[in-house]
C-alpha cells in the first residue's frame, strides 16, 4: 500500500528523516514510536504532501506521492489525522464531516448557489454519508451531538470527530497522529478499540503515532522505532519494545544494561 524508498528531509543543516525505508502493507496496521523529535510528525507531513522529501520516493500503490499537494495526496487515498485537534470548532458536528466530503462532490458553484435539484440530491447524499460515519462511534456523536458545535465536545470526542472526518474523504490508507494523546485509561481503551474495528469494519490500512504503549501493543502488526530520523528497529511489539537501541533512546545510554 505505502512504500517509502531512501526517504531523507532537511530543514537546512537540520536532517530530521534520514534515509528512511518504510512499507506498510495492504490491511496492516503500523505503528511509528519514538521519543520527541524522532522525526515522527514529519514523516506523516512528508507521506501527505506538506513537505517534499530532499530526497527518495513515496509511493502508495506503486504511484508517486512525491511533489503532490495534501489535497491531490488526500485524493489519492490517504487521510490523516493531527497530533494537535484541528477541527472547525465554531462549527456543528456534523458540519464538520460533511464539509470533508466536498471535495468529492460533483455539483458545481452554480447549481450549489441555486438550490438546484442535482445540488440538493447530493446535498442530501452527504448528510447522509456524514450520519452514518458519526453512527461508528456510537452514542458519543449521535442524536443531538450532530447539531452541536465542535467546541462543545469534550477533548477524547474532539478526537473521534476528527477521525470521522478524515474517514469522510474515503481514505485507502489512514494516518493517525496520537489518536490517544490526553485521553484517561478508559478513553485510551476505547480508541484502541476504534482503531481495530476501522481496519476490521472499514477495511482500511493504518499507519499510527503513538507513545502509549498499550495502544501500540494492542493494535499494532509491526512498529517501527525512529531516533532523530533514523529507523533503529522495526518488528512485532516485543521485539521493538525491548531492543536495546529502542530503550536507550527512550532512557538514555546505558539504560539496557541496567534493564
Amino acid at each position: 500500500m505505502l512504500k517509502l524508498s531512501n526517504v531523507t528531509m532537511e530543514f537546512g543543516a537540520l536532517r530530521s528523516i534520514s534515509e528512511l525505508d518504510l512499507t506498510v502493507n495492504e490491511g496492516e496496521i503500523v505503528s511509528v514510536i519514538g521519543p520527541n523529535g524522532a522525526g515522527k510528525t514529519t514523516l506523516f507531513n512528508v507521506i501527505t504532501g506538506i513537505y517534499t522529501p530532499t530526497s527518495g520516493s513515496v509511493e502508495l500503490e506503486g504511484k508517486s506521492l512525491v511533489g503532490l499537494d495534501p489535497a491531490r495526496v488526500n485524493h489519492a487515498g490517504v487521510a490523516r489525522t493531527f497530533q494537535n485537534v484541528r477541527l472547525f470548532l465554531n462549527m456543528s458536528v456534523i458540519e464538520n464531516v460533511m464539509s470533508a466530503t466536498y471535495g468529492h462532490t460533483r455539483a458545481g458553484l452554480f447549481a450549489s448557489a441555486l438550490a438546484l435539484p442535482k445540488s440538493r440530491k447530493e446535498e442530501k447524499a452527504v448528510r447522509a454519508k456524514a450520519e452514518e460515519l458519526l453512527s461508528f462511534f456510537g452514542s458519543r456523536l449521535t442524536g443531538y451531538r450532530w447539531d452541536q458545535p465542535a467546541y462543545s465536545l469534550s477533548y477524547a470526542n474532539r478526537r473521534r470527530l476528527e477521525i470521522a472526518r478524515a474517514l469522510a474523504t474515503e481514505p485507502k490508507l489512514l494516518l493517525l497522529d496520537e489518536p490517544a494523546a490526553g485521553m484517561n485509561p478508559k478513553e485510551t481503551q476505547e480508541i484502541t478499540q476504534v482503531v481495530e474495528r476501522l481496519r476490521a469494519e472499514k477495511g482500511l490500512t493504518i499507519l499510527i503515532i503513538e507513545h502509549d504503549m498499550h495502544v501500540v501493543e494492542g493494535v499494532s502488526d509491526r512498529v517501527v522505532a525512529l531516533d532523530h530520523g533514523v529507523k533503529i528497529a522495526e518488528g512485532n511489539f516485543d521485539h521493538v519494545a525491548t531492543h536495546p537501541d529502542v530503550v536507550e533512546a527512550y532512557l538514555g545510554r546505558g539504560a539496557a544494561d541496567r534493564k
